[in-house]
């Protein structure tokens, strides 16, 4: 039976393991229930599943970290990057736990319209908006950071045509240094993202921009992301901190009177431990920065991947189990589609496997070291290599771990392997577990229309015959 393990604590890091454990729990009885119930199976090889409890609970332990460490009535936007888990159902359940929504594209805004998220719940960040990007959504009031100076000038012209209501901002980059992931850090000297506030005449241009458009209200900056420690997400969020203050001072007036401040809290992989935590980092700002926290500026957060990582597991039966070498491969029916970046970049991206036999159990025994590959066409198709698992027979489950965020929810089209079918789970009010479809799983037809089926004589009715 599934039921809450959570008890009465001394401290909040027995609660912490207490509920960690607890959401495990929740993993190897969805694992079992999915195969039970013919989720999972010779005929559905893969699924992606997620934790609804452990998704408010995420949501809830974001809320009360900054709503203890900001007085009472502060205005907090948490957005939540759509990016991260970009399904409507994800987003519908977060808004209901008090979530916003940050989207970087017409398609996320999209997304999030349809989720139910207001104009005042939005958030609009993109290095290339286009437009017609801006017009719609200053047209909904929704609230846009503008990344550079050609972009500024886009919105004062649909500003000057048509004024609106949208909080509007810019983001600067602080510039600070990146982390141990080159490709995800955000605040590098050469980051392509916002106003790069150390170069050469950058500083006094944003603070005259703000001088000259009092409808600049906001300032944004997002330092963090995996492998980005929290002393340097501190030292981006004491940056644009410091910036906020220096422009109100020297325009005269309490302009900015809101900090964005970004996500990008890092996922600890290794483990089912969750660290660091919220609490841990709003306590660190708070005492890094504790201006920002003394209720003169509302703040926005744009977190994804902490809220979502641990709350997904992706499941693959075992086709076949082989030897190569001397080394033994499960090989499965997860692999680049549903885990891309652990596929290419498996030193930045690991992941936890767990091994279930062919009814959905945890499977115990000796560990044997072993690969898990995936189903394409390709050598280096490997969810993990040459990883101490329990031995993986034909049958029996491989389980990707902490995936509910940046992995099967993305799927990468590679060989047209089609995207997976993804389902929450809970348990039930008699303790089973409960389950609901997310998404559905892609028909092998669905992958001939976006192949351009209804153009198949499109190129041979070009040029001569």
């Amino acid at each position: 039976m599934l039921r809450s393990r959570y008890r009465t604590t001394s401290t909040g890091a027995d609660v912490r393991q207490t509920a960690d454990e607890a959401r495990a729990a929740r993993r190897d009885d969805a694992v079992r229930a999915a195969v039970e119930q013919g989720l999972l199976g010779a005929d559905v090889p893969v699924v992606g599943l997620l934790d609804a409890v452990g998704i408010r609970e995420s949501a809830r332990e974001l809320r009360a970290a900054f709503d203890a460490v900001v007085p009472a009535g502060t205005p907090v936007l948490h957005a939540f990057a759509v990016k991260a888990a970009p399904l409507v159902g994800v987003l519908r359940l977060l808004g209901d736990a008090g979530l916003g929504a940050e989207v970087a594209s017409p398609g996320e805004l999209a997304l999030a319209r349809a989720a139910g998220f207001g104009p005042r719940a939005t958030v609009l960040d993109s290095p290339a908006k286009t437009p017609a990007e801006l017009r719609e959504a200053l047209a909904l009031g929704i609230a846009v950071n503008a990344d550079n100076p050609q972009e500024l000038a886009r919105i004062d012209a649909l500003m000057r045509s048509a004024p609106s209501t949208s909080p509007l901002g810019i983001r600067i980059n602080p510039q600070v240094g990146g982390g141990t992931i080159e490709s995800t850090s955000t605040a590098t000297a050469t980051s392509k993202f916002g106003v790069a506030l150390r170069d050469e005449g950058a500083r006094e241009w944003v603070i005259g921009a703000y001088a000259e458009r009092p409808w600049l209200t906001r300032l944004h900056a997002h330092t963090g992301s995996q492998g980005v420690p929290l002393t340097l997400m501190a030292r981006g969020v004491a940056e644009a901190y410091a910036l906020a203050e220096e422009i109100n001072r020297r325009v005269g007036r309490r302009q900015i009177d809101t900090v964005d401040i970004g996500g990008g809290l890092p996922v600890h992989y290794a483990s089912d431990e969750t660290t660091p935590t919220y609490a841990q980092y709003a306590g660190l700002l708070r005492e890094a920065v504790p201006g920002l926290f003394d209720g003169r500026y509302g703040l926005v957060t744009e977190f994804g991947r902490s809220l979502l990582a641990k709350q997904g597991t992706l499941v693959a039966r075992v086709e076949y189990a082989k030897h190569a070498g001397g080394r033994r491969i499960a090989v499965t029916h997860a692999g680049v589609q549903v885990a891309t970046r652990t596929v290419y970049a498996p030193a930045a991206w690991p992941l936890r496997i767990a091994a279930y036999d062919a009814k959905g159990r945890v499977k115990g025994g000796p560990e044997v070291v072993q690969d898990v590959a995936g189903p394409a066409c390709f050598s280096g198709d490997l969810l993990a290599r040459g990883r101490s698992l329990p031995l993986l027979e034909q049958g029996d489950y491989a389980a990707a771990l902490d995936t509910g965020a940046y992995c099967f929810i993305h799927h990468y089209a590679y060989n047209s392997l089609p995207r997976p079918a993804v389902y929450g789970y809970a348990p039930g009010a008699d303790g089973r577990v409960e389950f609901a479809l997310v998404r559905a799983a892609q028909s092998v037809e669905s992958i001939v229309a976006e192949a351009g089926g209804a153009y198949a004589d499109a190129l041979t009715s070009l040029g001569p015959r």
